[in-house]
């Protein structure tokens, strides 16, 4: 097929954490002889100091950027004004690269933003992680509403795909595709000695986001969790640019100066998986409230302690113990359970490591979506 007829498909990628999710399906896509890849970066890939466009163009060619987020504002109105930013700049970029399918996963302002984009403008959304729940900050109510911009559900579960039919959505347009955080665990190597020990030999990784709090009640989270970790190696990692991160990254950087915690601000993707899986397989336990302790640490059986709401509704496979309660003595108390749980036959519903190949083969299948009005016009089913 010549490259003029390819379809283009547009992935869109705005955080360090998602972009790994996103590398298994911009690899099939770009396997595949009937899509063309296009790729737009987006909000914190563009900020200091971990500036993670970078490792993007390591490994694909980035076709545009958009700026949304400055570095010294934050909170929830700075993140307004950063979606408005960006629902201008996404449109501008699609103008340019007439994409035929644009591609988001799962909930965060850059996701939102290239999807009303792009939805409003006539170009396909596919939604990957489409009808989870996950409180987050203002999570929840992003991703599904993108759901319903959205013209291609890419389903991570059952449970996913049956709520959204509950939601109204054709069942024609949902696919049960799996997570792509499971795809392609199985080939990364444990981490080795001496990055092991570059990073302290950590027992406990620590990777805390903020829940859209006030810095002073984040930091305040941050360090009654860094005290109930106290006399455990640990590796505390910087928290994402949510609303409230200053409050958690002083108490981190805080235990960093007083050696309490070895503290990196990134590790790439395949260096935190490696990491994983050596604290799953050495009596570890991954320790805050990201969501690749409920997907990827399950296919690593990696024990893990989930604190506080930001993953609230969202599943939660046997290797996790979830507590509500910061106070350091709860969660010292959960600390010990994770460890202490048989983890040997633990499953979990987030795919066969499958879901890129699956996610390129239905854009495939889908077709040029503008070539059918009718697909552009969403329609509640009841």
């Amino acid at each position: 097929m010549s490259a003029v007829q390819r379809m283009r498909i547009c992935i869109v990628t705005g955080t360090r954490a998602e972009c790994g999710l996103l590398e298994p399906v911009m690899r099939a896509v770009q396997e595949r002889d009937d899509l063309r890849m296009q790729v737009v970066v987006a909000g914190a890939h563009l900020l200091p100091p971990a500036f993670t466009r970078r490792e993007i163009e390591r490994r694909f060619p980035v076709d545009e950027a958009v700026y949304m987020q400055a570095p010294d504002r934050t909170g929830r109105g700075a993140d307004s004004v950063a979606l408005g930013r960006g629902v201008s700049g996404f449109a501008e970029v699609f103008g340019r690269l007439d994409p035929d399918w644009v591609v988001v996963l799962g909930d965060r302002i850059e996701a939102f933003a290239a999807a009303a984009a792009a939805s409003v403008g006539g170009i396909g959304v596919a939604h990957i992680h489409a009808g989870d729940r996950a409180e987050g900050v203002a999570d929840e109510a992003m991703r599904h509403a993108i759901s319903k911009l959205a013209h291609l559900h890419l389903a991570a579960t059952a449970e996913s795909a049956a709520r959204l039919e509950k939601m109204g959505e054709s069942p024609e347009t949902i696919r049960i595709v799996g997570s792509p955080a499971i795809d392609g665990l199985r080939d990364i190597a444990p981490i080795d000695d001496e990055a092991f020990d570059a990073l302290g030999r950590p027992e406990v990784v620590l990777l805390l986001h903020p829940c859209g709090r006030p810095d002073d009640q984040e930091r305040t989270t941050a360090e009654r969790v860094l005290r109930a970790l106290e006399g455990r190696r640990v590796l505390a990692l910087h928290p994402n640019h949510d609303p409230g991160r200053d409050g958690v990254l002083r108490a981190i950087d805080a235990a960093g100066a007083e050696r309490r915690a070895t503290v990196e601000a990134h590790l790439p993707r395949a260096r935190f998986v490696a990491l994983l899986k050596r604290i799953g397989a050495s009596g570890g336990a991954l320790v805050g409230n990201s969501s690749a302790g409920l997907i990827e640490a399950a296919a690593l059986r990696c024990p893990v302690v989930d604190i506080g709401p930001r993953q609230g509704g969202r599943e939660r496979p046997g290797h996790v113990v979830h507590t509500d309660d910061d106070a350091p003595e709860a969660v010292a108390r959960a600390v010990r359970e994770a460890l202490g749980r048989d983890l040997a036959a633990l499953g979990h519903p987030y795919g066969d490591g499958r879901a890129g190949e699956r996610i390129a083969a239905a854009l495939a299948e889908a077709g040029k979506v503008r070539d059918n009005p009718a697909r552009l016009r969403k329609r509640c089913m009841y």
